[in-house]
């Protein structure tokens, strides 16, 4: 009787299962690293110091909705490539400016404050940066002594939209 022919056995790095088994933890380490990335290089937006003062403040902001809402004030907006144009309607002497809040809702190191001036024709004009992350946004126009004060949500495309007293 002969004997059946021994193979040498193989390494381990030859074999599949030791690669499968480590796969799982290998992957974990990776992802781990990649979250210390993002919580390192994004900004905690969402959290205010003076969230106590923001909080008083409230009242007095809804307020200044009422006032445009009773006053009949409607701010129809039409964004542009790099401009940003406000038609004013209501029952209101038309102020000389208007001030502009654009709010990202999740990144607020895109929030900016615009300065629309007013032109010949009527409406109120300003610059914006030509390209704007996707998104929605958080419109807020009101004047410049904060009496009244317009709100509305907008869609970050090129369409008009409206904004109101009762947002």
């Amino acid at each position: 009787m002969s004997k059946p022919a021994q193979t040498a056995p193989r390494p381990w790095y030859r074999e599949p299962w030791p690669w499968i088994l480590m796969a799982g933890p290998a992957a974990v380490v990776v992802a781990g690293f990649v979250t210390l990335w993002l919580a390192v290089s994004t900004s905690d937006g969402l959290v205010a110091e003076d969230y106590y003062k923001q909080g008083l403040a409230i009242n007095r902001v809804l307020a200044r909705e009422s006032t445009a809402e009773r006053m009949g004030i409607v701010a129809r907006a039409e964004p542009g490539t790099g401009r940003l144009v406000v038609h004013l309607e209501g029952h209101i002497a038309p102020p000389p400016a208007l001030v502009a809040r654009l709010a990202h809702a999740t990144r607020a190191g895109y929030d900016m404050r615009l300065s629309l001036g007013r032109e010949a024709d009527g409406d109120y004009a300003a610059q914006m940066p030509p390209r704007l992350p996707a998104g929605h946004w958080h419109v807020s126009i009101e004047d410049p002594r904060r009496e009244w004060r317009v709100v509305g949500i907008w869609a970050g495309t090129a369409r008009p939209f409206t904004l109101t007293g009762g947002g």
